[in-house]
């Protein structure tokens, strides 16, 4: 009896060590796979930075937009081209002066933020399109372009 209970036991051990892990078979058909989808995802995800950079301007832009909205609802105009965008985290102190500017500023981070391709947003006021123009010229740093390098303008931004 004893040496029944003694071999059952063995075969349950036997039978737990041989189902615990993996072959070499299986690992090298997940490594295989997982070589399969890097080789085919990877091209398409280093292939965007540009249009990334494109897209956070476009967001930079619309930010913008909004802190010029509160700066003429405090102000009843909004900054002139010489203030720039400056003026909405520091008060201007040349042109027209604001009458009511919020302590602080009008943008979170105190700073104006260059674009993706590090060059100043341009800013006019008033604008040719509208109360206002806000710019990015793209990762060219010159007017107009296609593709990358084409004109990222607020007027044109939905």
């Amino acid at each position: 009896m004893q040496n029944q209970n003694i071999l059952m036991k063995k075969q349950n051990m036997r039978t737990l060590n041989d189902s615990q892990g993996f072959t070499l078979i299986e690992l090298m058909v997940v490594i295989v796979i997982l070589s399969v989808l890097a080789v085919w995802v990877a091209p398409k995800i280093m292939g965007r930075p540009e249009q990334a950079k494109q897209v956070k301007a476009k967001v930079d832009i619309q930010s913008f937009e909004t802190a010029l909205k509160l700066y003429r609802l405090d102000n009843g105009m909004y900054p002139t081209t010489e203030q720039g965008l400056d003026a909405l985290v520091t008060q201007p102190s040349t042109g027209k002066l604001p009458t009511n500017w919020r302590s602080g500023g009008y943008i979170e981070k105190g700073k104006i933020a260059k674009d993706p391709w590090n060059n100043d947003f341009v800013y006019l006021s008033p604008g040719i399109h509208g109360e206002f123009d806000i710019i990015s010229y793209g990762a060219d740093g010159e007017p107009g372009g296609e593709e990358y390098n084409q004109d990222i303008n607020s007027w044109e931004i939905e």
